[in-house]
């Protein structure tokens, strides 16, 4: 079967593209805590912005590390998982460009205008330490 990881360049453009990640935190006492998000992947980093009081904010901080996964859904079927430490930051990312980017202009206004950060917004800063992709296009 034909090598079907990524280069780091095929990888950075997936993440770059309008995806939605699934967030893996340790949850002690349940399984993994995985939930749906919006991201943003910038200079080596996945950003995610979030309630500083919210189940996964608090998970994040005890934890200090985390896994997300994007995938796309159509085939050939491509994946990326990035694992690696996680550094919660009191400071918020642009609402409206990121709601723009997975609802578009019009739908994306409305969604930043009616869900405004507010002073307990806090932005995930996700580290990565650990890849594992898979293009299997590649293997075709």
């Amino acid at each position: 079967m034909a090598d079907m990881d990524m280069t780091e360049t095929e990888r950075d453009q997936f993440l770059a593209a309008v995806r939605v990640g699934i967030l893996a935190i340790d949850h002690p006492g349940h399984g993994p805590l995985a939930l749906p998000i919006w991201y943003h992947w910038q200079d080596g980093q996945v950003l995610i912005s979030m309630d500083g009081s919210s189940l996964k904010a608090r998970l994040l901080r005890a934890a200090g590390r985390a896994t997300m996964t994007v995938q796309n859904e159509a085939p050939p079927y491509q994946y990326v998982s990035v694992a690696g430490p996680v550094e919660v930051v009191a400071e918020t990312l642009d609402n409206l460009a990121l709601a723009t980017r997975y609802l578009g202009p019009e739908l994306g206004k409305w969604y930043a205008d009616t869900n405004p950060s507010t002073a307990d917004t806090v932005v995930v800063h996700l580290t990565p330490q650990k890849w594992r992709t898979c293009d299997f296009g590649k293997g075709m």
